[in-house]
């Protein structure tokens, strides 16, 4: 009796877990768009007349905007440095974003902040986990300051193959 029922729960789990696994895959290519807010915390440090170094972390939650899927609930972390001169210039950085099943996009990011709080660039792709293994592409990233406490309200747009 007790070897029926481990070969019905080992049958069943790989039922399961076969079930899951297949449910989770993405299609080869395609566009996973997501809505995210962000909390940076950081430091800078005044090198010169108007000009600033910066340096610290991004921490986000994102929304996959067609309600569910891929990066749906999911959270991110990114590094940041930064270059501005007058309030604007470069940043760059690398984020780990992980979505509800606990698979991660690994990104290394570059872009410009304009002096009205705008920060556009592009994040290009270094590794992945679970479905996202041996993910490739580009997620082209548009963000606006919503306050001068370092909240920003960004869209990215996860092109890959």
């Amino acid at each position: 009796m007790s070897k029926r029922l481990a070969i019905l729960v080992s049958g069943l789990s790989a039922a399961i877990f076969c079930g899951a696994t297949y449910a989770e895959q993405l299609p080869k290519s395609g566009t996973i768009s997501v809505n995210s807010g962000w909390k940076t915390v950081g430091e800078v440090s005044q090198v010169g007349e108007g000009r600033v170094f910066g340096w610290g972390a991004f921490y986000g939650v994102t929304f996959n905007q067609r309600g569910s899927g891929p990066l749906h609930l999911g959270t991110a972390v990114c590094s940041y440095t930064l270059d501005l001169t007058g309030g604007a210039g470069p940043g760059r950085g690398t984020c780990a974003w992980t979505d509800a099943d606990g698979d991660k996009i690994y990104t290394d990011y570059s872009g410009m902040l304009a002096t009205n709080g705008v920060f556009d660039g592009l994040n290009q792709y270094t590794g992945g986990t679970g479905k996202f293994n041996g993910i490739t592409g580009k997620a082209p990233f548009q963000c606006k300051a919503l306050s001068g406490q370092g909240h920003f309200g960004c869209s990215q747009q996860f092109e890959y193959r």
